[in-house]
């Protein structure tokens, strides 16, 4: 037993001297390889009795499993070594900030058209919606702008491949301007015969595209125009309608408003509106805001009203220009980059 005792515990030391697991294997074949020393105990075991083969036997075997229990525990641990070893060389270090969904917030320009339909909202203005690719005779001929009249350059667009009725090219909508068209003659077909015909209020925002790219002008950009058509408007009431729009917009009763005296073919008399604060890093500078003027006669008229009875304002402005106005960005283009360093000051 003593020796069978002494060998086992042998085996456990160098089994646990074994720092990888080809010096364990090396270990385990001095002890059970074909050479090994429990290996050379049972071949001993021919050359004695029947009764003292089966005693010493019992006792080898035993000792036999001591030695391979311990040989599969330190197995096992040097697997457990490794394997800790792996997983701190690519574990996550759980006490930093996880990386998470980013979340989106609206575009400025999109921030722009909702302040617009709200402040105009509450004036009592609905929200006109139309279509991009128009017809010849939505964006120009209905607004006074006959075909081949030298003011069509003004709004130079772009035309598509495809012709109205009338054989003529379509074209992406240089303004929002058909819209109002198109909800001042569906509301003078709706209420036809009504008198008074109930009044024309409504804005329509969207995107426009115009010829135009430099760091003030897009090919594609946003526009909002204004149309209020009755009985007794006047232009004292687009000048109070926008002013007061402006001071609400820009948060502030520090600005002057002026009406500049200019020509728009749909109406008459016409004005650029020019703005100016009088505090903060712009004091002093008349900024072109809008154009504006009195619907033209020919235009009420192709609403399919009587110009004789009926007259109203209209004005239009860029959203984008409010926009560089409101968050003092200078160059328009930012808004098309899709760079998140900018766009994300606006969340």
């Amino acid at each position: 037993m003593n020796d069978l005792d002494q060998l086992v515990q042998d085996a456990q030391a160098d089994f646990a001297r074994a720092t990888a697991p080809a010096d364990l294997e090396n270990a385990k074949a001095r002890y059970l390889g074909k050479a090994g020393r429990l290996t050379e105990l049972l071949k001993a075991l021919g050359t004695l009795s029947p009764d003292e083969k089966k005693a010493r036997g019992a006792l080898i075997n035993a000792a036999k499993q001591q030695v391979e229990a311990a040989l599969n525990a330190r197995r096992q641990g040097l697997a457990d070594a490794e394997l800790d070893t792996q997983l701190k060389a690519e574990s996550l270090d759980v006490t930093l900030p996880g990386r998470q969904r980013g979340v989106g917030s609206l575009h400025p320009v999109s921030r722009t058209m909702e302040r617009i339909e709200q402040i105009f909202g509450s004036m009592g203005f609905d929200v006109a919606d139309g279509p991009e690719i128009e017809t010849d005779w939505m964006s120009f001929t209905a607004l006074n702008n006959p075909e081949n009249h030298p003011a069509r350059s003004m709004q130079d667009t772009f035309y598509v491949d495809m012709k109205d009725a009338e054989g003529r090219w379509l074209n992406l909508r240089p303004h929002t301007s058909p819209m109002q068209v198109r909800y001042a003659r569906a509301h003078s077909l709706k209420h036809a015969g009504q008198d008074p015909m109930p009044e024309i209020r409504v804005i329509a925002p969207g995107r426009t595209y115009r010829c135009d790219s430099d760091a003030t002008h897009s090919p594609m950009f946003h526009q909002v125009e204004g149309l209020w058509i009755d009985e007794r408007i006047s232009f004292a009431d687009l000048k109070g309608v926008y002013t007061d729009f402006l001071r609400r917009f820009f948060e502030s009763d520090d600005l002057q408003v002026r009406f500049r005296p200019s020509y728009f073919p749909f109406t008459e008399p016409s004005a650029e509106i020019d703005m100016m604060f009088t505090s903060g890093p712009r004091t002093g500078q008349w900024l072109e805001i809008s154009g504006a003027g009195q619907v033209h006669p020919a235009v009420i008229r192709n609403y399919g009203l009587d110009p004789e009875r009926h007259i109203g304002f209209a004005f239009g402005s860029g959203l984008e220009r409010l926009t560089m106005f409101r968050y003092g960005v200078d160059d328009l283009r930012q808004f098309f980059d899709n760079d998140l360093r900018f766009l994300q000051q606006f969340n």
